[in-house]
């Protein structure tokens, strides 16, 4: 019988080339889950501290609802947490307060540092 030499060096080549592959798509995808994890817990923290500022406009209603409003009366009341801040507005109509505004606004700030930008100099 004759015997027929096996050639290994494409088949190591491609199995070389497809571990580097596997490789960074893993290294890409642990990448891309720590970012998403990171967005998601600021969104989170975002949402807590908007519904906090719900809380507190809730209460000041319920300070306010014992009152009995005086004619074209407004009350207006400020709540502020993280940089974010809930404005309530509330207009005398009749025996009771209507809720003439309820916003909640962030003071944004652009970033302008640009660490790896080369200056000029």
């Amino acid at each position: 019988m004759k015997h027929i030499p096996v050639r290994l060096g494409p088949l190591a080549l491609l199995l070389t080339v497809i571990t580097i592959c596997l490789s960074v798509l893993a290294m890409l995808a642990c990448a891309n889950s720590a970012a998403d994890m990171r967005l998601s817990e600021r969104y989170a923290d975002a949402v807590k501290t908007r519904y906090l500022l719900e809380q507190d406009g809730q209460e000041f209603l319920q300070e306010v609802a014992g009152r009995q409003p005086q004619a074209g009366e407004i009350l207006q009341e400020s709540f502020q947490r993280d940089g974010y801040t809930l404005t309530v507005e509330l207009t005398a109509e009749g025996d009771r307060y209507k809720v003439s505004e309820w916003k909640i606004s962030k003071d944004w700030q652009p970033d302008t540092t640009i660490d790896d930008l080369w200056q000029g100099e």
